[in-house]
């Protein structure tokens, strides 16, 4: 198989992509170190950047957005009734949710930022301008925790799920410093003591990729036959492989996008009635003898 055109493609794209951060900090530069003067503008710069450049690749109906997933305790598909126990929940802000608006409502929406409900939620992703020591275990759980939010059903109301969102923490450098061990090891390991003592792990719920765009990435393979555990591969980017940390973000979202899982869609938890509210007047019928 060929695709060199492809691959050149995609790291003239990440390239130009860092090339762009990179001026960012050359006309806004920080008095003291590197990045720009104002961290949290930094911070949303790359956030932004990464989003104007998903947006450009996916599908019209995937929204790259940020903002919160509520999950409604309330009724899912024509009669489903699986979250009777549950109460309200949702997540904390999560910095890109990829969205499937073309099929699903959104409770909210000012700009790019949104509340939205789990069921049209394709990926999650966590942005970091400099992945930092402390950062993998801490966006792992808050990447778990929205996954477990977006546990949904099927279409038909029998117990099998859905395929949940693509899960992912992107930087655009690696910050890592207290390390003995190779940097690609010492990650895997922090990404698995953040899911020690977890309970309801499942493959879905385990970060898909983890990595900085033009130095280094992380991939989670796809499960085996018979699963067991989620193997873990990493790799340290060669002359012209800048195209690895975009393609394993593209092709894991996509992946979810067209799973078979999601092509019968599952009408979302949307609407709550008061429970027991009977009707004031009943007002009659309308003869008719077919339903289309």
């Amino acid at each position: 198989m060929d695709g060199k055109r492809i691959q050149d493609y995609w790291s003239s794209e990440v390239d130009a992509l860092v090339r762009t951060y990179q001026q960012f900090e050359t006309l806004i530069p920080a008095p003291q170190g590197a990045g720009a003067a104002h961290r949290g503008e930094d911070g949303r710069f790359v956030e932004d950047l990464l989003r104007e450049y998903l947006t450009r690749h996916l599908p019209n109906g995937l929204e790259v957005l940020t903002g919160f997933i509520l999950r409604p305790a309330v009724k899912t598909g024509e009669s489903g009734k699986e979250r009777k126990a549950e109460m309200d929940s949702h997540s904390k802000q999560l910095d890109i949710i990829i969205f499937d608006s073309g099929n699903y409502p959104v409770f909210q929406r000012f700009g790019n930022s949104v509340i939205v409900p789990p069921e049209g939620v394709v990926g999650v992703i966590s942005v970091k301008k400099h992945l930092n020591d402390g950062d993998v275990k801490k966006e792992c759980a808050a990447l778990f925790e929205a996954a477990t939010l977006c546990e949904t059903l099927a279409s038909n109301d029998r117990n099998d799920k859905v395929r949940g969102p693509y899960l992912a923490i992107v930087s655009v450098r690696s910050n890592i410093e207290k390390i003995k061990t190779d940097v690609l090891d010492w990650v895997f390991t922090s990404t698995q003591e953040a899911y020690a003592g977890q309970s309801g792990v499942t493959f879905d719920k385990l970060v898909g990729f983890i990595g900085a765009l033009d130095e280094w990435s992380i991939f989670k393979r796809r499960p085996a036959k018979t699963l067991i555990e989620a193997e873990y591969v990493g790799f340290k980017h060669q002359h012209g492989e800048s195209h690895l940390g975009l393609q394993f973000l593209l092709t894991g979202i996509l992946s979810v996008f067209y799973d078979e899982t999601r092509r019968n869609m599952r009408r979302p938890g949307y609407t709550a009635f008061p429970s027991g509210r009977a009707h004031d007047k009943k007002l009659g019928a309308v003869p008719c003898k077919l339903l289309r």
